[in-house]
């Protein structure tokens, strides 16, 4: 993507279901877990480049030891900083205590991270704040061992200001505005009362404190708490968590807007966000991992029962197309396929805007994330060449030439690597007009390929949200090489919405396609629907959330896709662009022909999958039209 946004985070859990001599003796490693953690995290780097953070629960540790370790660091170096951190303590120990090291009982009772329950976490803030204070995973902590609570997510709610009111009226004094907060104080809180009841239940059968504590650990309904304390959330989420006694869920919201995939086995359960980390990790095939269903929690019990329940009434499947597009690894067999289908279903939108003229036109792509649906358009090229080849010598009447043979069988697209991102420019210099030099060289190109005023270039992305890095960077550098015509293709559709369910995306004022749409009305004498939208969004205000519409497409609506496309275009091109430009994005229907198992479409289409999304819409645009550049929803 030209265009860098933050999105969402990254979870791995894992929950060992032998003992730590098991795998010490198969395996020849009593960190047999820790070091499958970290291939988790490791491999779904590209989910978190703001911090990380784990944590491990130990079984069955005797009063006074401690049974919850946790670690977190900043930075896009965390995780390898988090497990620098544990190994160094790992290796003091093996040094120290040579014998004891081997003994895996030794090394739960005196070592930390040697738990049977580990929860790592990958974040990308996006909610401004940057300190270790908001890295995953949130501890609650009690002297009550059942009653510890740790919780890692990726998730954003888009109603935080009610829940925050709901945990008010219970009574709690929440530290500060953000979803996480709310999340782990509502489970918390459920959590307590459980407890109570199940305390209040085993003291009327006479049982003393200490058998009490152990029949709670063992009859702790999780799927009871998740269920309370999920009844008014509003967003998407996959939330991770972990009891003090040793039970673990992992729970999806109703729409499936946020993934979470999981593999089980007689040694070990284990859950991630992308599906191929876990293919990877474990060495096991495509099909024996599976995602947890939309309003189900993924629930491991201590004693190593391992149940799926419904939490919350499941709704249209809604999962994030985004994640198809963009940010999922490409490595997963069904996100590849679907990210070249995206790339051919633009071939012929392609086709029309060169005039059939493969000749000369050369394709290419922005790396690095285009890179797939770059093979995906290369498939439908050479398809239209082949059918091309094949009509004209098939169902020609008059004899043809050799050298006419010659012409059509030589007939083939130019696919090359034109664009190449070098390393980012740092920060430091600070005067914009020399910023703005600088970053028309995060991109180069390769010369002496495209010929003169003579060639096309159709450079594909993934997807376009600003357009800056365009219109700074990459035109500048594909002019440099004189073609007739620049074609950017997007094999995303136009992002005119934001996102309030974990990506970086919130602001009205920061997509281009916005940008056309009000430029389109000013220009036309439409001006008054930008204010007619506003009065409503104000008086939407007051409704209910469920009531909530996003009144925001009617910015759009007086205009085509190709009209809107047409201006975005007018507004992506550098003063001095010498070549003539076009801009092309993936149509909503061709979306979901790639992504037929994942329609989350809300921000090219405005259909959000909650309420709140709609609140979020309308309180955006008001932002925008108030002039505040701020978020429209609290998050993480």
């Amino acid at each position: 993507m030209s265009d860098a946004i933050k999105h969402e985070c990254g979870i791995a859990l894992i929950r060992l279901l032998k003992p730590l001599s098991y795998y010490q003796e198969k395996y020849g490693t009593p960190y047999y877990g820790i070091n499958k953690l970290y291939l988790l995290m490791e491999k779904q780097h590209n989910r978190g480049q703001d911090g990380a953070g784990i944590a491990t629960i130990k079984f069955d540790v005797k009063p006074g030891n401690r049974y919850i370790s946790r670690y977190r660091a900043m930075g896009s170096t965390a995780v390898a900083d988090i497990f620098e951190y544990v190994q160094k303590k790992f290796a003091a120990v093996s040094k120290a205590y040579p014998n004891e090291s081997k003994d895996t009982q030794w090394l739960k009772d005196n070592v930390s991270f040697t738990g049977e329950v580990l929860l790592g976490h990958l974040r990308y803030g996006t909610h401004g704040k940057n300190s270790i204070e908001s890295c995953h995973p949130f501890l609650r902590q009690n002297n009550w061992m059942t009653r510890n609570l740790v919780v890692a997510g990726n998730f954003n709610m888009t109603n935080v200001d009610e829940l925050l009111q709901q945990l008010y009226d219970l009574g709690q004094h929440p530290k500060e505005q953000a979803d996480t907060v709310t999340v782990l104080e509502k489970i918390g809180h459920f959590l307590d009362d459980e407890n109570q009841i199940l305390f209040d239940q085993f003291k009327k059968e006479g049982l003393s404190n200490i058998e009490i504590s152990a029949q709670i650990g063992k009859n702790l309904d999780v799927a009871k708490i998740l269920t309370r304390s999920a009844k008014t959330w509003d967003g998407g989420y996959t939330i991770a968590g972990i009891l003090g006694h040793g039970d673990a869920f992992v729970m999806r919201d109703p729409a499936g807007i946020r993934p979470a995939f999981y593999y089980q086995d007689d040694e070990v359960l284990v859950v991630a966000s992308e599906r191929p980390v876990i293919q990877t990790a474990f060495n096991i095939p495509l099909g024996a991992v599976k995602e947890i269903r939309p309003g189900h929690a993924l629930i491991a019990k201590k004693d190593g029962t391992i149940t799926e329940e419904m939490f919350r009434q499941p709704v249209e499947q809604k999962s994030c197309s985004f994640e198809r597009i963009y940010f999922s690894r490409g490595s997963d067999a069904d996100i590849y396929q679907e990210r070249k289908s995206l790339g051919k279903l633009l071939c012929k939108q392609v086709l029309a805007s060169i005039n059939n003229d493969i000749k000369n036109t050369v394709f290419s792509f922005i790396p690095n994330t285009a890179e797939v649906s770059y093979y995906g358009m290369m498939e439908g090229m050479n398809t239209y060449v082949r059918d091309y080849q094949k009509n004209v010598l098939l169902n020609r009447d008059e004899k043809i030439s050799d050298v006419e043979m010659d012409e059509i069988l030589s007939l083939h697209p130019r696919f090359e690597k034109l664009n190449v991102k070098d390393a980012k420019l740092r920060t430091f210099i600070t005067q914009d007009a020399d910023r703005q030099d600088m970053v028309q060289h995060v991109y180069d190109t390769t010369y002496g390929i495209v010929r003169d005023h003579e060639d096309t270039i159709v450079a594909i992305d993934d997807s376009i949200v600003r357009g800056t890095t365009l219109k700074q960077s990459i035109l500048t550098i594909l002019d440099r090489l004189h073609p007739k015509k620049i074609v950017i293709v997007s094999s995303a559709p136009q992002i005119r919405y934001p996102d309030c369910y974990g990506i970086d995306m919130s602001r009205m004022g920061e997509f281009v396609a916005f940008e056309a749409a009000i430029n389109l009305l000013k220009r036309r004498g439409l001006s008054h629907i930008i204010d007619e939208v506003y009065q409503k969004c104000l008086a939407s205000i007051t409704k209910p959330r469920e009531e909530a519409e996003n009144y925001v497409k009617a910015i759009y609506e007086p205009f085509t896709d190709d009209e809107i496309s047409e201006e975005i275009a007018r507004i992506v091109r550098p003063h001095d662009l010498n070549a003539e430009l076009e801009v092309i994005f993936q149509t909503l229907d061709n979306l979901h022909v790639a992504c037929p198992n994942h329609k989350g479409d809300w921000y090219f289409s405005g259909d959000y999958p909650t309420p709140g999304g709609n609140r979020v819409v309308n309180k955006a645009y008001m932002n925008w039209v108030e002039g505040k550049n701020v978020r429209a929803y609290f998050s993480n």
